[in-house]
């Protein structure tokens, strides 16, 4: 089963009487499982379609399924529901609360569904030792280091138990030894069955994936296997 399938998907922008083209009919599909990699310079689309796959925005035209489920057609009340809980996203930036501690970060996407907090606390300690935090669970995001954030993130975007991971340029703040670091846990997450997509710029941190789509211009260029 498909985790998401893109057809012919195109996204225009328009300011005035300007028209610009960002996708130009991108078809594409990811199984469940999958980890994939997605390239391309700067204006290639890329950001288009990462808001897209994660339901930031939505297609001008074409066809976006998301576990089977067609997206394109959703109300904004119903986007939010499945970025709650069918996605979960990891970014450059980290985007923790410095005023929590890591726990309370990783539970906000159970805040949202609005369980108990007893059994928003339990999953989030247990999605913190999942990513080998279990013992920094009271720590602030200032007490830990950029790869420890980065892995608070990464349990923020498991604890919901989402159909796909989607990753932002996830070490574009890191250093070498942070970025080998989570890409480890990427591949541990992706060897337990975990469906990973992944936004990068570098060719190094692409290679960590099965395949890269590689697209320029609003269109795939070309579909590399690792």
């Amino acid at each position: 089963m498909s985790t998401l399938r893109l057809t012919d998907v195109r996204k225009t922008y328009s300011s005035g009487h300007l028209e610009v083209e960002a996708l130009r009919g991108i078809t594409m599909s990811v199984e469940e499982g999958e980890y994939v990699a997605v390239m391309g310079p700067s204006g290639s689309g890329k950001s288009t379609l990462m808001h897209i796959l994660g339901c930031l925005d939505v297609p001008t035209a074409g066809s976006y399924e998301l576990a089977g489920t067609d997206v394109s057609k959703m109300t904004e009340t119903e986007l939010a529901e499945v970025r709650n809980r069918r996605i979960g996203f990891v970014f450059q930036g980290f985007n923790l609360l410095p005023s929590m501690s890591a726990w309370r970060n990783v539970e906000l996407p159970l805040v949202y569904a609005g369980l108990a907090r007893d059994v928003r606390r339990a999953r989030a300690i247990a999605a913190l030792e999942r990513v080998g935090l279990g013992d920094r669970v009271d720590h602030r995001p200032g007490e830990l280091s950029g790869g420890q954030q980065q892995r608070v993130a990464v349990a923020r975007a498991l604890v919901s138990d989402p159909a796909l991971i989607l990753a932002d340029e996830p070490t574009g703040n890191l250093d070498s030894r942070s970025t080998a670091d989570v890409l480890s846990l990427f591949a541990e997450l992706h060897d337990s069955g975990r469906t990973i997509m992944l936004i990068t710029h570098e060719a190094d941190v692409a290679q960590a994936a099965q395949r890269t789509v590689r697209i320029r211009d609003g269109l795939v260029e070309q579909v590399v296997a690792a």
